[in-house]
């Protein structure tokens, strides 16, 4: 008897050990964070922004130089679900870049772009459009806000949600896997928090 407590005591701690090492490490239910209030996490940058942490986000307000910026995953996913918080103010041009094929150059002919983009001239591919992939009508606005997206992409599938609001389901197979980036293009850009989910 006292053997058998002596194991269910060490699996219940075994199972706290193994609990608290998931969220040390920023995976919980299956969450990976990738940023959060507190860190920027680990990225490449591609291209140059003034990207830096304060107030609890990361935030952008400057291109250093004439390309745009994209801070890129280390690592590539598939199939996974993405939760993002991010603000913008009016004259901001940012999205979220998902199954990018090349990490050097990043752009929507390599990745599928997730706009964040109130003042797109075509605003049937600004904010919460999959661009050239999946329109919005009407194009809902962000600016002035914290946002929060929730991206599926399972094979060929991908559903965008943004404020808890479906913008997107549609279908597409250019890219199979690849990596997330963040884009900085102008205006002001925040991110709170970005979580992937791989499916």
């Amino acid at each position: 008897m006292k053997r058998l407590s002596a194991l269910a005591a060490g699996l219940l701690i075994g199972a706290a050990a193994f609990q608290f090492s998931g969220v040390a490490s920023g995976q919980s239910d299956g969450w990976i964070t990738l940023l959060d209030s507190s860190k920027m996490g680990d990225w490449d940058e591609v291209g140059k922004a003034n990207w830096a942490m304060k107030d609890g986000a990361l935030v952008a307000d400057k291109l250093d130089g004439k390309d745009l910026s994209y801070l890129v995953s280390k690592n590539p996913y598939k199939d996974f679900q993405i939760r993002a918080e991010f603000w913008t103010d009016e004259e901001a041009n940012s999205g979220i870049f998902i199954r990018c094929e090349e990490t050097k150059k990043i752009d929507s002919k390599v990745c599928y772009e997730v706009n964040i983009f109130d003042k797109r001239p075509d605003p049937s591919y600004g904010t919460g459009a999959i661009v050239d992939v999946g329109k919005v009508d009407p194009m809902p606005k962000a600016a002035g806000k914290w946002n929060t997206y929730e991206i599926t992409a399972q094979g060929p599938h991908f559903v965008v949600v943004l404020n808890g609001q479906k913008t997107v389901d549609a279908q597409d197979s250019k890219h199979a896997s690849g990596h997330i980036a963040l884009q900085y293009g102008s205006g002001v850009v925040k991110f709170r928090k970005v979580q992937i989910k791989p499916l």
